[in-house]
């Protein structure tokens, strides 16, 4: 008899629930200029972030970085740059720029290589559907 007095007493609180999720709002928000944060995040999470300290023709500098402060990163002329989700050129950064780096960290010497430099504000996805990258 126990048994059965809890089965349904499980029973009415789940299909008390029920209406509760029911009228959750769905809806995704619109967060103006900076599209879905959490999107962006994902997007990013495996670049390393810092502020661009100094810029040589071979070599970033950044202050801020998780590896502390005045990290190098070596540039290659394969190194890609994107400014806003558009390619773009070393030429480009500025000293105090925020940027987000593709690394890759050389075997044999230890030096940590630019693959990617991203900059600016990424794009993502918005109601027409997704923009290019």
């Amino acid at each position: 008899m126990n048994v059965r007095a809890i089965l349904v007493c499980a029973l009415i609180a789940g299909f008390s629930v029920l209406p509760a999720l029911s009228q959750q709002d769905t809806s995704r928000p619109e967060t103006a200029r900076f599209g879905d944060p959490s999107a962006t995040a994902r997007s990013l999470q495996d670049y390393v972030y810092g502020v661009v300290k100094k810029i040589g023709a071979a070599e970033l500098i950044l202050d801020k970085t998780e590896f502390g402060d005045d990290q190098s990163f070596k540039l290659l002329p394969k190194t890609k740059f994107v400014h806003d989700g558009k390619p773009s050129t070393l030429a480009q950064l500025k000293v105090g720029d925020q940027v987000w780096i593709d690394v890759k960290r050389e075997k044999k010497t230890g030096d940590l290589i630019a693959r990617k430099v991203v900059t600016g504000i990424q794009p993502t996805e918005t109601k027409g559907g997704p923009q290019t990258r």
